[in-house]
């Protein structure tokens, strides 16, 4: 996907060949204003831009692929509606460059900030669902997430690392893993969690533990998990 030029002051987006010049330039200009601005800023375009979004997405996914269940759509959905996707789509359309941030924000690089680029290319879909109804709006989603559909990977390798432990385990009859928390450190402000793994015994081995440290408890379970399905993949290989 190429990037040609995103006008804010003109009301016009052009994206990869889709031109559109929005009725009202303010609707677009307000797409692209974050709240540290001032009042009149993106956050309820971005609501609105989210729930068209993931609904665009999921009737895409649903076309493409007729043959996947319930859970393995939603962890496609998921992958491509996360912050770090359309941050990554952002930064592409140099949205970045049009944003109207505090003072606060632009001296911190908040332009290049994930969470606020996602956030505004939520409010853009939002401002043009507002400005020229659901087909142009459909019509950007489509254009901004195409190539990304076709480079989705397999659904199982989306699913998150307790998932696929869990699965890995019973596939083999074997317990299910119980996570603990081991100890939590740091001030208030950048708190650490050490969380064990901990996988009952079986008639092959005994019981094991994998022990991982991050900055939230459910990362920590995640790290955890991902060492011990690491551990007992090298285990099976032949």
């Amino acid at each position: 996907m190429c990037s040609d030029s995103t006008d804010a002051a003109g009301g016009e987006i052009r994206i990869a060949g889709l031109a559109r010049r929005f009725r009202d330039p303010e609707l677009f200009a307000r797409a692209l204003t974050h709240r540290s601005f001032g009042r009149d800023n993106n956050e309820r375009l971005e609501f609105l831009g989210d729930a068209v979004l993931g609904m665009v997405v999921a009737e895409l996914l649903c076309q493409a692929h007729p043959e996947l269940d319930e859970g393995d759509l939603s962890r496609m959905r998921a992958s491509l509606v996360r912050e770090a996707t359309l941050a990554d789509i952002a930064r592409q359309l140099d949205l970045g460059d049009h944003l109207r941030l505090g003072s606060g924000e632009l001296k911190s690089g908040g332009f290049l900030r994930a969470s606020i680029l996602a956030d505004a290319l939520e409010a853009v879909v939002g401002a043009l669902y507002l400005d020229a109804g659901f087909d142009a709006a459909r019509e950007l989603v489509v254009t901004l997430m195409r190539e990304r559909m076709d480079q989705l990977p397999d659904p199982a390798t989306l699913k998150d690392a307790k998932t696929r432990l869990q699965e890995f385990l019973q596939e083999r009859g074997q317990g299910l893993p119980d996570y603990r928390v081991v100890e939590e450190s740091g001030a208030d402000h950048a708190r650490r969690f050490t969380v064990a793994c901990c996988l009952p015994a079986d008639q092959d081995r005994e019981p094991l533990e994998y022990i991982a440290t991050e900055s939230s408890r459910r990362r920590a379970e995640q790290a955890a998990a991902r060492k011990a399905l690491a551990g007992l993949e090298a285990e099976s290989m032949p």
